[in-house]
């Protein structure tokens, strides 16, 4: 019988290549809580939280908090073959910690896949073997924006996702116009508003966008998470598929978005959802209303994304990946765990997250 027999906590931060802007934040590294879950057997299982205050309310220090105090007590000394009463009991001792409960989530899927002796994807269903993701074109001059794509598309990837929302409208429409003239018409666009337009805004700059021809994939959450009759006027008024994200933690706030058609897509992060146990959750309500889900990731390390790369991977129903994260880091800390090549991820033929050691980590914070 597998034991969990100890929780390591480590911090680890690693600059960017290149600044990360959004019309919430700017970002110059990741920083994370790495979680290392140990078992009697020997075996060890990964998981990673990054600190976004903006998007889920966690900082270092809570996650770190929340894993060493409440989570750890639980954790030690019970078997992984309950481990939906684990999960279960983790998701009900606090309110909120959606990113502690999701490195714990991911560490704990790892070490039962392991006792499996399965890739973690297949495990959670084994639907392909492969995934591709786009790359982000953070929110900058117009100028900037298309000599970004013009690198992005020269590296192998087909689909862009640009984020705007940071200023005028009228700006944003010329980022977009710029990014289409510089890579023409065989690149798909999506675009990212971090809730930064009003309603009759977005719906005023899709449109326009449409009348202009410049061939939108999807508009990500264009107006605030909690405005649910706001970003359905905008679904209900533009062509343009409109994906729900910081609108979507829980899988009862998919149903709300999805019962009331706010949203034609839903973009599920493992940090909102507090894990892969939730996501499944979420992306299950989703295909029963018929809509696709992307599985996107926060800035974070390939042990985040490995995690939910697998997830991606596992189900039919998730049809787009945002994974590009880790290629945006100066230094990879991780060793094992899916692979790039390019646009193209793939998975090690090792158990669980195949991931084998994570380094250059700070020294660890708590146990």
């Amino acid at each position: 019988m597998s034991i969990i027999q100890s929780v390591e906590v480590m911090r680890q931060s690693t600059p960017l290549k290149k600044p990360f802007k959004t019309a919430l934040r700017t970002v110059y590294s990741t920083e994370s809580i790495i979680v290392r879950i140990q078992s009697n057997d020997g075996r060890v299982g990964w998981g990673e939280a990054p600190a976004t205050i903006v998007i889920t309310g966690d900082s270092l220090d809570s996650i770190h908090s929340a894993i060493v105090h409440t989570f750890t007590p639980l954790l030690v000394g019970k078997s992984l073959l309950a481990y939906e009463r684990i999960l279960q009991e983790i998701h009900q001792s606090m309110i909120g910690s959606s990113s502690a409960k999701a490195a714990v989530d991911m560490a704990i899927y790892d070490l039962v896949a392991q006792n499996c002796g399965l890739p973690l994807y297949q495990f959670l269903g084994g639907y392909k073997d492969q995934i591709e993701t786009d790359f982000t074109v953070s929110v900058n001059s117009p100028k900037e924006m298309g000599e970004d794509a013009v690198r992005y598309v020269q590296e192998g990837f087909n689909v862009l996702k640009i984020k705007v929302g940071k200023d005028d409208i009228l700006e944003d429409i010329e980022r977009i116009k710029e990014i289409r003239r510089c890579i023409g018409s065989g690149v798909k666009i999506r675009i990212d508003a971090n809730q930064g337009w009003q309603v009759k805004d977005a719906i005023r700059t899709i449109r326009r966008m449409e009348d202009l021809g410049l061939d939108i994939e999807l508009v990500e959450q264009p107006v605030k998470a909690g405005d649910i009759k706001g970003l359905k006027m905008v679904t209900d008024h533009v062509e343009t598929p409109i994906m729900a994200d910081e609108s979507v933690f829980s899988p009862i706030q998919a149903f709300e978005v999805l019962k009331s058609r706010a949203a034609d897509l839903i973009n599920i992060k493992l940090m909102k959802s507090g894990g892969i146990y939730k996501a499944q959750i979420i992306n299950h309500i989703a295909e029963e209303f018929g809509v696709e889900c992307m599985v996107g990731s926060m800035i974070e390390s390939r042990v985040a994304v490995t995690a939910a790369a697998h997830l991606a991977a596992s189900k039919k129903n998730i049809t787009r990946c945002d994974f590009d994260a880790p290629l945006m880091m100066l230094q990879d800390i991780v060793v094992g765990g899916v692979k790039y090549d390019g646009r193209v991820m793939t998975f090690p033929k090792t158990s669980g997250l195949g991931i084998l050691d994570v380094v250059h980590s700070q020294s660890p914070v708590g146990s």
